[in-house]
């Protein structure tokens, strides 16, 4: 096991007494890569059940576990057995929790226990919050009356129990007043509960305004919700039609019936703008939960998800793995989005999941986007989900008018990026006091930089990347493994002076060319490695939402569901960026993120526009995006996809196989190629250096394996990796089940 599983799993406590008597055997799912659970005493006396969350020995440690399914180990004599240390007083993991967790691992082909890992991320949780101290009045007088205490005891001689801060507050004096009270007698001391971290949600605190296809729409997925059984629905709107608040019906519906929901988002940015309209429509807060809280909110949302107390959480990926006393409805908004897509020990989609652990628990699940999935697209025209369709915009509000600008008939000034028809549309949109948002797919300021004299170019030392210049901090930087330098004053190779260049750009070199042409403007740059982080960017949302910018510049963090009131002109830097590369799904990701990023205009129904620069204005996509024909580019991109068999009509599973020295990759890729076996209907292409063929130090060769819609994807590559040669020295292989990055 790792050091982080280390030290976030074996904290040590009091270990059972030597002597106790063992009555049965339970199988235990400890967190490490073990292909099963392994097998436990059970003390007399001690009471467990399958879900129990234990502490269990292992090697010379104490680790989290929980008590899985199969009952007695017949056979086991308990007394050859560790026993269980301990049984923590929580809830157990439900049924089907245990279930999702083994359907996952199933299906990723990844042990069983990294996947109950995810779901026992906060061990100090386990145990019962403490009770907090409070206070109650006992009666009598105090030997001297104030207007202040009088107010305070006039607040609490109802009987009810107070916090001490909490009495100070509703009475409208300070803790000072409070104490004093206490020292006399005036109050006892008693022990309540601790607070819910969140105020429950009111479904009928401020019922939304339905109109017209919003209305229709609702009452589409209430029929659904209300049937109490699994089922998938997918909204499919544009920007701006109302996604949320018809949602916001199919969670008020299940929270009149008693049951939990879990909100999935793309991005922690998100959640602060999401949170304000949540409250505005249920009265309180949803829980959060994502990497940036802090860990004790963490463990009180874990806690008072698993007893019920928090009603909903809004989170990213990981929250699909809180477990849930009463779950009764999953939302997935922008479903399509590829932050969805774990890379980290254990590869999964949870759009994808979520669909499981709907099916597993027997309730619906929603899936949300003004551009969904081909695999949904494809799932909603076969009847497996059903599609709900929002045609316009809330209100009625105008789709911003979208051109395309030719960069080889309006190319920019030499040293620039902006077409003269774009600076001008800038010009004119601040004038009239509203927003402009420039797009870039690129963090920094230039994704290159080379010497004019010996052409030497700054490559990372440990990947096969190129630095990126952060002109705003003086680094040159990787973006794969965060390795960062000074940017020197001369060529490190030949040590000429001011001979280095900058080639193409970043949002940073963008900012610099806006402030040439606009220096009264103010401008703000938006990318996810802002300085000052999380924190940060929601203030700069926040300011932009405001009125309070003339000019953002942004990354694909600008394209996520942020209302921007008087933003009315979008620009594209680089429409053409996210085409070159040979991912398969590059069309679908560019249509996706360009068509998300031109509807953050016009959304208050102020006339809006959109300049896409492209030097390839005859692309499906650009044609697509430029004529709001939707329909038409799924049509191509879904045929395409048949024709080639790719997903959703066929099967791709990615094997990386890691090593230190490329002899050692390159080898070790080659044999398990040879342990494939023969199967119709599934090949193995490769192995092939990745086109990031080093990262980290490590080397990397790849193999992607390719299967018929029905194929056996699973077994295949369980039978190729058990002929396989064992992974020796620094050989690490990685299983990605549905890749979603080709690099």
């Amino acid at each position: 096991m790792s050091k982080d599983s280390s030290d976030l799993f074996g904290a040590l406590f009091e270990a059972a007494p030597a002597k106790a008597v063992m009555t049965r055997t339970v199988p235990v799912l400890v967190p490490m890569p073990a292909p099963k659970p392994y097998s436990y005493a059970v003390p007399e006396g001690m009471a467990v059940e399958p879900g129990s969350v234990v502490q269990v020995p292992l090697g010379p440690r104490q680790v989290i576990g929980v008590v899985w399914d199969g009952g007695d180990e017949g056979g086991v004599d308990p007394k050859k057995l560790r026993p269980i240390s301990r049984v923590f007083d929580c809830p157990p993991l439900a049924k089907e929790m245990r279930d999702f967790i083994d359907w996952v691992a199933a299906y990723t082909l990844s042990p069983p226990g990294l996947v109950a890992r995810m779901a026992l991320r906060v061990p100090a949780a386990f145990d019962p919050e403490p009770m907090v101290e409070g206070l109650r009045f006992a009666g009598g007088t105090p030997e001297r009356l104030t207007p202040a205490r009088v107010r305070v005891m006039e607040m609490a001689k109802d009987g009810l129990s107070w916090t001490r801060s909490g009495l100070a507050h509703a009475a409208g004096v300070s803790t000072s007043v409070i104490d004093g009270l206490i020292t006399q007698g005036v109050f006892e001391t008693v022990f309540l509960p601790p607070p819910p971290l969140v105020a429950k949600p009111d479904p009928d605190y401020a019922a939304s305004r339905l109109e017209g296809p919003q209305r229709e729409a609702a009452d589409e997925i209430l029929t659904e919700v209300r049937k109490q059984e699994f089922s998938v629905s997918l909204i499919d709107g544009v920007t701006g039609s109302g996604k949320t608040e018809v949602y916001f019906e199919a969670i008020a519906e299940t929270l009149k019936r008693g049951k939990q929901v879990l909100i999935l988002l793309p991005e922690i940015a998100l959640t602060a703008s999401f949170l304000e309209r949540f409250q505005d429509r249920f009265g309180a807060k949803p829980a959060e939960w994502h990497s940036d809280l802090a860990p004790r909110t963490r463990e009180k949302v874990w806690r008072q998800a698993v007893t019920g107390e928090v009603r909903v959480v809004a989170g990213a990926r990981s929250a699909l793995f809180l477990p849930f006393e009463d779950l009764g409805l999953i939302i997935v908004d922008e479903e399509h989005d590829p932050a969805y897509k774990q890379e980290d020990r254990v590869y999964y989609n949870a759009r994808d999941m979520a669909v499981v652990r709907g099916r597993v628990a027997d309730f619906p699940v929603v899936l949300v986007s003004a551009t969904p999935s081909v695999e949904s697209q494809v799932n909603g025209q076969s009847g497996r989900y059903s599609t709900i369709h929002l045609p316009t915009r809330f209100g009625d509000a105008a789709m911003p008018d979208l051109h395309l600008v030719d960069m080889r008939r309006h190319a920019p000034e030499r040293g620039g990026f902006l077409s003269p028809l774009l600076i001008r549309a800038i010009g004119k949109t601040v004038e009239k006091g509203q927003q402009s948002l420039l797009f870039l797919n690129r963090r920094g300021y230039a994704p290159l930089t080379l010497c004019r004299v010996c052409g030497h170019r700054f490559q990372c030392p440990q990947c096969s990347s190129w630095l990126v210049e952060h002109r705003f901090r003086g680094q040159l930087q990787c973006h794969q493994c965060g390795y960062a330098e000074r940017t020197p004053e001369a060529c490190p190779e030949c040590g000429t002076f001011d001979h280095l260049v900058a080639c193409g750009p970043g949002v940073e070199r963008i900012a610099e060319e806006v402030e040439r042409h606009f220096p009264d403007a103010r401008t703000i740059v938006l990318s996810s490695d802002i300085m000052g982080g999380v924190k940060r960017l929601r203030l700069e949302l926040e300011a932009i939402a405001k009125g309070e910018a003339d000019i953002v510049i942004g990354t694909q963090l600008v394209a996520k569901g942020h209302n921007f009131p008087l933003m009315t002109l979008v620009g594209i830097i680089d429409a053409d960026l996210g085409l070159a590369n040979g991912d398969p799904r590059a069309a679908e990701r560019t249509f996706q993120l360009l068509s998300q990023v031109t509807g953050r205009a016009g959304r208050t129904g102020l006339k809006s526009h959109g300049l896409l620069q492209t030097y390839q204005p005859q692309h499906p996509v650009m044609q697509a995006i430029v004529s709001g024909d939707a329909s038409a580019f799924y049509e191509r991109e879904i045929t395409e996809r048949e024709r080639a068999v790719l997903p959703p009509f066929g099967r791709l599973a990615s094997i990386i196989v890691s090593a230190e020295t490329r002899q050692d990759a390159e080898t070790h890729a080659r044999g398990m190629r040879s342990a494939a076996p023969q199967v119709q209907g599934i090949s193995v292409l490769g192995p092939a250096e990745a086109p990031l063929a080093l990262v980290r130090g490590r080397h990397r060769f790849r193999l992607l394996v390719h299967g018929k819609r029905n194929s056996d994807m699973q077994g295949f590559l369980r039978a190729m990796l058990a002929q396989a040669p064992k992974e020796r020295g620094s050989v690490h292989v990685q299983l990605d089940i549905d890749p979603q990055s080709f690099l």
